[in-house]
C-alpha cells in the first residue's frame, strides 16, 4: 500500500507543472540561493508521511488475533479457493 500511495502523490505533483524562472539579472555575484516551490515542500511533506506510515494495521491485526484465539474466526473454502486463483490467474499474465 506504501508504494501505491506514493506513485499517486507523485502522478499528482507531476501533472501540475507550473514553474516560474526568475531574472537573473540584479543579482549579486558569488552567492548562490535555492527556492523551493509550495508544490515541492507539499510533495516533501507526502512523502514523508508515506514513509512514516505502516505498513501493518494493527487494529484489523488485533482483531483478527482475538478471533481466532476464541474460536470464531471461520475461513469459507468457496472464497479461498476463488482467491487463491484469482492470485495465480493475475500471477500468470
Amino acid at each position: 500500500m506504501r508504494i501505491e500511495a506514493y506513485n499517486q502523490v507523485a502522478q499528482i505533483y507531476k501533472s501540475n507543472k507550473a514553474t516560474k524562472t526568475q531574472s537573473s539579472r540584479g543579482t549579486t555575484a558569488g552567492r548562490d540561493e535555492v527556492t523551493i516551490s509550495r508544490t515541492g515542500y507539499d510533495y516533501q511533506i507526502a512523502k514523508q508521511a508515506v514513509a512514516e506510515a505502516s505498513d501493518i494495521r494493527e487494529d484489523k491485526v488485533a482483531g483478527l488475533k482475538a478471533r481466532i484465539e476464541s474460536g470464531n474466526y471461520k475461513v469459507d473454502s468457496g472464497d479461498f479457493a476463488s482467491k487463491l486463483l484469482e492470485r495465480y490467474h493475475s500471477l500468470q499474465k
